[in-house]
């Protein structure tokens, strides 16, 4: 898949300090995971990082989340255990992935190397 052209899934817990961002692969594999438990993580999430939007909701700016953050809001810094808590507690949000560059003139017509 071309950069740009798909849909980016995160769910996004609204915590009473800020706000905490997890990326999930596949919207349908949280579906299950929030009714299977035994489903790993692995298949759920992009990837094992929480961010954080300084309480700009979902769409601010994505900054990691310290360890002390995260034991300041969900009484531990093991990342595991916050991300189930986020993705068991938090929304769901699925949005297009829009691409750096696009382009700017078309009636120039195809570009790069010929």
């Amino acid at each position: 898949m071309a950069r740009g052209t798909g849909v980016q899934s995160k769910v996004h817990y609204k915590g009473s300090t800020d706000d905490y961002v997890v990326f999930v692969e596949d919207p349908a594999m949280l579906k299950k995971w929030r009714d299977d438990k035994t489903i790993a993580l692995v298949e759920v999430v992009d990837a094992f990082k929480i961010f954080t939007t300084g309480k700009q909701g979902a769409q601010g700016e994505l900054n990691t989340a310290s360890k002390s953050q995260l034991e300041n809001e969900f009484g531990t810094s093991k990342e595991d255990e916050v991300i189930q808590k986020i993705l068991q507690e938090g929304t769901l949000q699925e949005t297009e992935a829009t691409a750096r560059q696009g382009i700017t003139n078309e009636t120039i017509g195809v570009r790069g190397p010929f």
